[in-house]
């Protein structure tokens, strides 16, 4: 039996941050990071986003240049937009995910490996409906100051740290999972 996963993961300041990362996370990128994301990126069969996320993605990335090869990955990738309001994608390989979306993402995962980009609101939900596998946080050594925070007033949810690594810019990856 195939069995697929979810991991989610997201850029966060230390005052847990995740709104507008443009404005604090690029003097920290670097290629430690960029070996995270890329090797996230390419162990998902298929990305998951919100629907703001996914505004953003179509806005740029169908226009991008078609030789970047992260160009190519996301708009040659699956994606599923989990939306309420949004019916009809207009991105390449995209599909709306709405209805009972908590038994929806869990059919798909059954055998699908499903990653995250961006969606700090899908992902707090994630987390607290136990859908998501591992939580990777890249937390970057800068106070944001102000913006959406990725849990703010969420339920209380257990995890478990199944790894950490602190690259050489000073941001730390985390990776947590379902508290056991």
């Amino acid at each position: 039996m195939i069995m697929g996963s979810l991991k989610a993961s997201l850029f966060i300041s230390l005052d847990g941050v995740t709104e507008d990362p443009d404005t604090w996370h690029f003097p920290y990128f670097d290629d430690q990071m960029g070996e995270i994301v890329g090797r996230l990126m390419g162990e998902a069969e298929a990305t998951l986003i919100g629907r703001k996320t996914y505004e953003e993605f179509a806005a740029y990335w169908p226009d991008a240049d078609p030789d970047d090869p992260i160009t190519q990955q996301m708009n040659g990738s699956r994606k599923y937009v989990v939306s309420t309001t949004l019916t009809e994608p207009d991105w390449q390989n995209t599909a709306v995910i709405n209805g009972d979306i908590a038994a929806e993402l869990t059919s798909l995962k059954a055998d699908t490996n499903l990653g995250t980009a961006g969606s700090p609101t899908l992902v707090r939900w994630l987390v607290e409906q136990g859908l998501a596998d591992e939580l990777h946080l890249l937390l970057h050594p800068v106070v944001a100051g102000r913006g959406q925070t990725l849990f703010g007033d969420s339920k209380s949810v257990p995890l478990t740290l199944l790894d950490s690594t602190a690259l050489d810019s000073g941001v730390v990856h985390l990776v947590y999972g379902r508290a056991r």
